[in-house]
């Protein structure tokens, strides 16, 4: 298996190369993925000087027999941003093989083992009805801010409401890229309605507006929310 590595819209001097090579131990990455088929390194590089700070890009993506696993980073230099790259593949890799090795590890249990095993499991009786000491009394209902939620239910630790001036669709991608999340939300200047805009795969973006439509009165209508996948 051999590393590939190139550049997009930059030169990739041999230096950097070298380097790549010395960080990717392709011993260890095959100690942790025996299927590993190909590892490509893409170099990317941000003129804006605004991000001077974030300016060289590393992905790197490795194909395997199983899933793709990718890990990309951005930093000042070419080679602290692979460093920050190798670290969070190595870590993804490390997450992958574990769970793999539980999974071979795991025996099964058998029914009479389940409630010793799983919290508050229920039990079954002679007869195949519930036990009488597992009847389960009436799930509380309490509400957390503008939820009704039985039980432990959903937890919201924080509720915001920012004051947004309207931007761009150019402006809120450098927000977004700004504060290093994969969404953004903003109001579009154009249109005057809540947009999002975010991270696809790669370099890739995708964006969803709302519209104000009053002749949509059911609360729940499939078009109200979406996915960031798509």
């Amino acid at each position: 298996m051999d590393i590939v590595v190139k550049g997009r819209k930059t030169e990739v001097p041999e230096r950097f190369r070298k380097h790549v090579a010395e960080k990717l131990k392709l011993e260890k990455i095959q100690k942790l993925d025996g299927k590993v088929i190909s590892l490509d390194v893409e170099v990317s590089k941000e003129p804006n000087p605004r991000q001077a700070d974030r300016s060289d890009r590393v992905e790197i993506t490795l194909h395997s027999r199983g899933p793709v696993i990718r890990a990309e980073a951005a930093a000042s230099d070419p080679y602290a941003a692979l460093d920050l790259a190798a670290e969070k593949l190595d870590a993804r890799l490390r997450k992958q093989h574990d769970k793999r090795y539980s999974r071979r590890g795991a025996r099964r249990i058998s029914a009479a083992e389940v409630p010793a095993h799983v919290p508050d499991a229920a039990t079954l009786n002679g007869t195949g009805a519930l036990s009488s000491q597992e009847k389960q009394e009436a799930v509380p209902t309490k509400k957390i801010g503008p939820l009704e939620v039985q039980g432990e239910g959903p937890l919201i630790v924080r509720e915001k409401t920012h004051v947004a001036a309207p931007m761009t669709l150019d402006q809120a991608l450098y927000e977004m890229e700004l504060v290093g999340h994969d969404f953004y939300l903003f109001v579009d200047s154009e249109t005057k309605e809540p947009s999002v805009v975010y991270r696809r795969h790669a370099y890739d973006y995708g964006v969803i507006h709302l519209s104000t439509d009053t002749m949509v009165t059911h609360p729940h209508a499939p078009e109200a929310g979406g996915t960031l996948g798509g």
